[in-house]
């Protein structure tokens, strides 16, 4: 009998059934060999290109990377500091307690032994990275503290601005204050230049005053934005200062000694604050080619400093993103927010 001739079996007849095809595969390669199409090369020494991490209870709204890159620190609205392995599979290596309100910021110390923290509680902390207790409390301010820095070199100083409109300059191997500079609104939002001899403090009265510490008096007063300063970033090479704003912009200052007397030198659009009214805060790559802010449309957004174009808008929060950071070594960006979520992931 010819082949031809010969009946073919129906589908449901067969030995081997044989999955049809969907009409959405597309094959790729030719009729002999199936090719698979390659995936994004990767461009970080994280497990996957994104990673997220669970395990706080309540909103996130602070995270800074260590100064070494191997860690990183996240806290929020359940008053514990999470530290968080970078590499591997993100594991939470410990998780510090001890605020009784809610933590609005956290950032490593330049030799990265310490975690300093500001809360709602009126008190700021400082957390021994090692054993993961608090090593020293902090008290002076009347009322919720909204934001902290340390100082990059020299003296160990830390900055806080309060809702009791102060900012106050601490030292942290004293339980006290070491002076205060009376603003005349809330404070929002502080940081130091890069010399620690000046600060730059930001509040509900849309303007930013730098301050110099020496003599306890505002140098000169950086105007431009309409609404509440939620942030307040230094670029790595102290030249500028980045600010959020709720008036949906994100502003560079020059900061340097003799600029221009229109300081504000690059304003950015797209993200955006809402009725939540959560202190979003920003932060510079270390190459100062890209920034990024916190944003209550649940996107994160990176953008270009030349172009002032958004290269970024990643997605994956499901509440307002409220803080970001950029890893010191390694084209990774972490970010925190409102759904309790923590995630790092890397760019190009």
């Amino acid at each position: 009998m010819a082949i031809e001739n010969k009946r073919k079996a129906d589908d449901s007849s067969a030995l081997v059934p044989v999955p049809k095809k969907s009409k959405n595969e597309v094959a790729v390669g030719n009729k002999n060999k199936s090719v698979l199409q390659a995936a994004p090369a990767r461009t970080s020494n994280l497990f996957a290109p994104i990673m997220v991490c669970e395990g706080h209870e309540g909103e996130v709204f602070t995270v800074d990377f260590h100064p070494e890159g191997q860690y990183f620190a996240t806290s929020g609205f359940d008053r514990k500091v999470f530290l968080w392995s970078v590499y591997g599979e993100c594991e939470n290596i410990s998780v510090m307690t001890g605020h009784t309100g809610a933590v609005t910021e956290l950032h490593f110390t330049p030799d990265g032994s310490n975690v300093i923290t500001s809360s709602t509680d009126y008190t700021l902390g400082l957390w021994d990275v090692v054993t993961s207790q608090r090593v020293r409390k902090y008290k002076g301010h009347t009322t919720f503290v909204n934001s902290i820095h340390g100082a990059r070199r020299g003296p160990q100083l830390m900055v806080s601005g309060g809702d009791d409109s102060t900012v106050r300059i601490w030292d942290q191997r004293k339980k006290q204050c070491s002076f205060t500079m009376d603003s005349v609104y809330q404070t929002t939002a502080v940081t130091f230049n890069d010399t620690a001899e000046q600060v730059f403090s930001g509040g509900i009265d849309n303007d930013i005053k730098v301050w110099d510490v020496r003599n306890k008096e505002i140098l000169y007063t950086l105007k431009g934005h309409t609404d509440t300063v939620t942030g307040l970033a230094l670029s790595y090479d102290g030249s500028y200062v980045l600010s959020n704003s709720m008036d949906n912009t994100l502003r560079i200052w020059d900061v340097r000694p003799y600029a221009p007397v229109e300081r504000c030198v690059k304003v950015f659009n797209g993200h955006q604050h809402n009725f939540e009214k959560n202190l979003l805060r920003c932060a510079w790559s270390p190459d100062g080619n890209k920034v990024s802010a916190g944003s209550a449309d649940r996107f994160v957004y990176v953008w270009d400093t030349t172009s002032r174009r958004i290269i970024y808008k990643l997605p994956g929060h499901n509440g307002s993103v409220n803080a970001v950071a950029f890893h010191p070594n390694e084209p990774i960006i972490a970010s925190v927010g409102s759904d309790k979520l923590v995630y790092i992931g890397e760019i190009d």
